[in-house]
C-alpha cells in the first residue's frame, strides 16, 4: 500500500538529512532562481542516491514533503526490487591497489577473487580492460556488451574515460539489473591508467575481487496529482526519474526542481485536464520504477494526452540541451515558448527515432511525449554535486519555459 510522507518520515526518523550551505546567487537573480537552487543544494546534501538505500527512501520522503507544503498531497509508492550491496572490491597489479564499484546487472566473484593476466578487451587474457568514452552509447559500449554475453574474460575491469577527473568511478546503468548475465565487471577510476596500460602490454598478473551481494528490499516512487476542471479531458503526466549513481545533482536535481516550478505554476493557473506526477526510483536499473508505475497503470502511456519527461543533465554545467517530441505539433509548441524566453536546443532526437531517456519508454508504449535532456561532463561521477556542477541560471530559464508550455497544453 502507497505510504504518505507523513508516515514514511516518521519511520525515518533516525535518518536525518544533510545540510549544505547556499552559496549568494547574483543580486539580480529571480526567485524562480533561488527556488531551483534551493532544491537541488538540498537534493545534492542527501548523499548517494542509489536505488533502495536509506539516501533514496528519504530524499522520496523530502520531495513528498515539499509537494505537501505546496498544497498537493503527494504518496510513496512502493517497488520492490533486488539491490546489491557491495562487500568488498580490489584490483592488484604492479604493486598497486585500487577498489572499484561493480556493475550490477554482472555477476561477483567469491571473496577470494581472480588472478590472471592482464589484457586489451576481447584478447585471450583472463582479465579484460577498456577504458570507456564518457556517455552511454560508442564502439567500445558495443565491444564490452558483446564480450559480457560472450564470456571472454574471466573478470572485466572497466576504467572511467580520461576526461573525467582522475579520482572516483564514471558507473555503467545497470540496465539488465533484474537478469544479471556475463563475467564479473569492476569499474575503476583513470587514476593509474598509465600503469595499467603498461602492465596490460607486458602481460602482468593481476587480482580482482568483486565480492558483493544481492539482498531484496524496497524503493518509493513519488506520485502526486492536481485536478482539472474537466474530468473528461485526458490526462497530462510530468515524469522524472529521482535515483542515480553518487549525488547525480545537475543529472537528477534539475529534472525534480522542475517539476516542482510546475506545479507551482499550475497551482496559480488551475489547469482543465488532470496533471499526474510522477518522480521514479530505479532509474539507473533500467527504468525499474517507470516500468512498475506503467504496468500498474497499463492504459496510461497511450490513454495520456502527453508526457512530459524531465530527463538527465539538462541542468548541468557546459550541458549540450537536448529535446525530443513525439511529433511536429509538439515542436512546434515548444518553439513558440523557447522562442520568446530566447531558448533553443543544442540538439533534437528526430521525431520518429527511439528517443532517449525515460521517453523511451513512453515512445515504446505508442504515447505522445516531449522530453528534455542533455550532456553532462561529470555523468554518472561522483563531482557531480552542488554547487560547481550545477548551472542555476540556466536551469532556471528551462524551468520557466516548460512551466509556460504544461499551462498552455492544460488549458485546452
Amino acid at each position: 500500500m502507497p505510504l504518505t510522507r507523513r508516515q514514511l518520515l516518521q519511520r525515518l526518523s533516525a535518518l536525518p538529512l544533510l545540510s549544505l550551505p547556499l552559496p549568494a546567487l547574483a543580486q539580480d537573480s529571480s526567485a524562480r532562481e533561488t527556488r531551483v537552487a534551493d532544491v537541488i543544494r538540498e537534493y545534492s546534501a542527501q548523499g548517494y542516491h542509489r536505488t533502495g538505500t536509506a539516501v533514496d527512501t528519504v530524499s522520496g520522503a523530502w520531495l513528498a514533503d515539499r509537494m505537501e507544503a505546496m498544497g498537493v498531497h503527494a504518496f510513496l509508492d512502493p517497488v520492490s526490487l533486488t539491490r546489491v550491496n557491495e562487500l568488498y572490491t580490489r584490483f592488484a597489479f604492479d604493486g598497486i591497489v585500487m577498489d572499484g564499484v561493480p556493475l550490477h546487472d554482472g555477476t561477483f566473484t567469491d571473496v577470494e577473487g581472480i588472478s590472471g593476466r592482464l589484457g586489451a578487451l576481447g584478447s585471450d587474457a583472463e582479465i579484460g580492460v577498456i577504458m570507456l568514452p564518457a556517455g552511454t552509447s560508442s564502439e567500445a559500449h558495443e565491444q564490452l556488451m558483446s564480450a559480457r554475453r560472450e564470456h571472454r574474460h574471466k573478470v572485466i575491469i572497466v576504467v572511467s574515460d580520461a576526461s573525467y577527473p582522475d579520482s572516483g568511478e564514471a558507473l555503467l546503468n545497470a540496465e539488465d539489473a533484474a537478469t544479471p548475465f556475463g563475467p564479473p565487471v569492476l569499474q575503476v577510476a583513470n587514476t593509474h591508467w598509465q600503469g595499467i596500460q603498461a602492465s596490460m602490454a607486458a602481460r602482468e598478473q593481476a587480482e580482482v575481487v568483486v565480492f558483493a551481494e544481492r539482498v531484496p528490499t524496497t524503493a518509493y516512487n513519488v506520485s502526486a496529482r492536481i485536478d482539472g476542471s474537466n474530468p473528461d479531458l485526458a490526462p497530462l503526466v510530468i515524469m522524472t526519474p529521482r535515483s542515480g549513481w553518487w549525488r547525480c545533482a545537475s543529472e537528477r536535481g534539475g529534472g525534480l526542481a522542475v517539476m516542482l516550478e510546475i506545479m507551482q505554476e499550475l497551482l496559480a493557473s488551475p489547469p482543465a485536464r488532470d496533471v499526474i506526477f510522477t518522480a521514479n526510483t530505479g532509474h539507473e536499473l533500467g527504468h525499474l520504477g517507470l516500468q512498475q508505475m506503467l504496468k500498474e497503470n497499463p492504459s496510461l502511456p497511450a490513454d495520456a494526452d502527453l508526457w512530459i519527461h524531465l530527463g538527465a543533465n539538462f541542468g548541468a554545467t557546459g550541458s549540450q540541451v537536448r529535446l525530443q517530441y513525439a511529433n511536429d505539433d509538439l515542436r512546434q509548441i515548444s518553439q513558440r515558448q523557447l522562442r520568446r524566453r530566447q531558448l533553443s536546443p543544442g540538439a533534437e532526437t528526430p521525431i520518429g527515432n527511439r528517443p532517449l531517456g525515460e521517453a523511451r519508454n513512453i515512445h515504446d508504449a505508442r504515447g505522445r511525449y516531449l522530453s528534455i535532456l542533455g550532456s553532462n561532463p561529470l555523468f554518472h561521477h561522483p563531482d557531480d554535486r552542488w554547487p560547481n556542477a550545477v548551472d542555476v541560471a540556466n536551469t532556471a530559464r528551462w524551468a520557466e519555459a516548460f512551466s509556460n508550455i504544461v499551462v498552455q497544453l492544460t488549458q485546452a
